[in-house]
């Protein structure tokens, strides 16, 4: 996650995880990739960025409420949810907003 994401134009919706990880991959790494590939599938995913130097933040966009419901509802992503709280997390943050304006250079 390199790039900033290509979004349309506004509204639509972002996801913010935020995040601090607990020491180790302990599998981690190939499970993010997983889920990075897999949203991408979704119906409704718009893009994705990211950060993380301690504190991780990862932004989703994503066109409507019920596309971001049905991503947490996604079996594999529930796992990625069930193993993050057991043991990747020490602490994380989602929140969901509606972005109204966007623009940039």
């Amino acid at each position: 996650m390199t790039a900033i994401a290509d979004t349309p134009s506004p509204p639509y919706y972002a996801v913010i995880f935020s995040s601090l990880r607990t020491a180790g991959d302990n599998g981690y790494g190939a499970m993010a990739g997983r889920m990075l590939d897999l949203a991408a599938k979704q119906a409704g995913f718009l893009g994705v960025e990211g950060a993380r130097e301690g504190l991780g933040i990862t932004v989703s966009y994503w066109s409507s409420l019920d596309a971001i419901r049905k991503w947490k509802q996604n079996a594999e992503h529930h796992e990625a949810q069930r193993l993050g709280r057991e043991g990747w997390y020490s602490a994380f943050k989602v929140r969901v907003a509606r972005v109204e304006r966007d623009y940039g250079l």
